[in-house]
């Protein structure tokens, strides 16, 4: 098996066992299609297969490619970045997405995968840190824009812990298994995700900031024009923006528009 590369953020798991949690957590079934984030060696990848109907992965390292074709003959690989291909035209249809995917893209792999139309389901092996911020309540220190940003279309869980002695090579961090589940009913719109997502991180720049004072430095708003979009949204202006559950963050949100 071709060494681990640190270039690739790649660390290894080979635990039957944990893998095997992994897989009973995409919850596919032979009608399912599965993409793969990041096979590697293809310890996740085999028990994808046992279990869906239909497994595609996307691997960057080439030196895994022969591996991974040799051993699952039966599967669709991509080779590329899986943040620049298309997935949807890779797939054809309803699909789930899994990966043990690398630290250094975590974000902007769970933007892409809640980006729509969105899959059934993503179950990510991610660090612990990031699936405890992502599923953070309102008033908790992990709670954030990216909390926000994924709760406003989808439903977050995290399900078990993966201790990083699980892993090689060793990393510094533990892992978590992390299940977004995307909402029938989303509580922003497909269009207003991005404007949504940028006035969250501006806000959240001044999350110990009264809503009336982070609006206007983010905005740049006067102390009048501030009053007014909160009480628009129904707030009382001593109210801090990390106080807000994701539903009031897009009633703020629409009432600054």
């Amino acid at each position: 098996m071709p060494a681990p590369k640190r270039s690739l953020s790649q660390n290894f798991l080979s635990d039957p066992r944990i893998l095997g949690r992994i897989a009973d957590a995409v919850g596919a079934i032979q009608s399912d299609t599965v993409l793969e984030i990041g096979p590697g060696p293809g310890g996740l990848t085999g028990q994808l297969i046992e279990r869906a109907g239909r497994v595609i992965a996307i691997e960057k390292d080439r030196e895994m490619i022969p591996r991974l074709k040799s051993k699952f003959p039966e599967m669709l690989l991509a080779e590329g970045d899986a943040l620049e291909l298309d997935w949807h035209a890779l797939v054809g249809g309803p699909f789930i997405v899994a990966g043990n995917i690398p630290y250094n893209i975590t974000s902007p792999l769970i933007d892409k995968a809640l980006t729509p139309p969105r899959p059934a389901r993503v179950v990510y092996l991610v660090q612990k840190e990031v699936a405890e911020r992502v599923a953070a309540g309102p008033g908790s220190k992990e709670y954030g824009a990216l909390s926000v940003g994924v709760q406003a279309v989808s439903k977050p869980e995290r399900l078990f812990t993966v201790p990083k002695g699980a892993f090689f090579p060793v990393p510094k961090v533990d892992s978590a298994v992390l299940k977004m589940t995307p909402l029938a009913e989303p509580l922003i719109s497909d269009a207003e995700v991005e404007p949504f997502r940028r006035f969250v991180v501006g806000l959240f720049g001044y999350r110990r900031k009264q809503l009336v004072r982070a609006l206007r430095e983010h905005l740049g708003l006067d102390a009048e024009q501030g009053m007014a979009v909160v009480e628009k949204a129904g707030f009382k202006a001593t109210v801090r923006g990390e106080e807000l559950s994701p539903a009031e963050f897009v009633r703020l949100f629409q009432a600054s528009r």
